[in-house]
């Protein structure tokens, strides 16, 4: 997707404390239309923490979150999702008793209009509303995620990779202006990992999608690879943002992935 001047997400000031930790201080940045933008850091960080502040799981205690312009900091995850962000889970979260395209079918619930009782009744309009749904995730998602041959299966019965992909299939479902992928290549093999990076690229450039992506991520080959811009998170606190080349030799991330060269001298000694 070619990028943009406007602001997709702003983040301002975000302060984020769980009793005397402190997960976020003082966090800001702008994300603007069109980018992959990652978020990257050691463990502790606070990048999941950031997340769930964006899509509305943490309300932080301090800062403004605003969406297009529009200020989201107090609102409730599912107005969230219905401004049009969505997620995906550094822990799969789906319901691995149901099949692939169930678990899909979740994802497009805000965009239903039929009530309760025409629902149960499935007729008309309500039957005409969910083979429109269906169409699209079979045509727009399915075929893109290359997951045809599952479709009909039990999530809890497929491989791990799999599975990350159903995840981010439902996320999709939602047809969002913003999608979170907190770590969707933890855990995969390198084939996986290069067939993730490549549809992540495709949601982002495709005429089809053009979604706004924040990535949160260890691989720091596809990060750097797929990126228009990072920043560094260490302890809470932003240490860099920018291209990915500066963020990567900026002494401050360095130090905060390796330590001082004096302490791994030492260490080594």
């Amino acid at each position: 997707m070619t990028l943009t001047d406007d602001v997709q997400l702003k983040v301002s000031h975000l302060d984020m404390a769980f009793g005397g930790v402190q997960a976020l201080m003082d966090v800001s940045f702008e994300v603007k239309k069109g980018e992959i933008f990652s978020v990257i850091g050691p463990n502790g960080a606070g990048k999941t923490v950031l997340l769930n502040c964006i899509n509305g799981l943490y309300h932080p205690q301090r800062g403004q979150i605003f969406l297009g312009g529009k200020e989201i900091t107090r609102r409730k995850p599912y107005q969230r999702a219905r401004l049009g962000i969505s997620r995906t889970f550094q822990k799969i979260e789906l319901f691995k008793g149901t099949t692939v395209l169930d678990n899909i079918r979740l994802g497009r619930h805000i965009h239903m209009k039929t009530g309760l009782m025409s629902g149960a009744i499935y007729w008309g309009k309500t039957a005409r509303e969910e083979i429109e749904h269906r169409d699209f995730i079979e045509r727009e998602i399915i075929d893109l995620l290359e997951i045809a041959h599952i479709r009909d299966k039990v999530v809890g019965m497929l491989p791990y990779g799999l599975q990350k992909r159903v995840e981010l299939a439902r996320a999709l479902a939602l047809n969002p202006k913003l999608i979170l992928l907190d770590e969707p290549l933890a855990g995969l093999n390198l084939e996986e990992v290069e067939d993730m990076a490549r549809f992540i690229l495709d949601i982002n450039e495709e005429e089809r999608w053009q979604t706004t992506c924040i990535l949160v991520e260890h691989d720091m080959g596809v990060v750097m690879d797929i990126s228009h811009r990072v920043m560094a998170l260490n302890f809470g606190e932003k240490i860099s943002e920018g291209l990915p080349s500066e963020v990567q030799d900026n002494p401050n991330v360095i130090k905060a992935y390796l330590g001082e060269a004096e302490d791994l001298y030492v260490t080594r000694r």
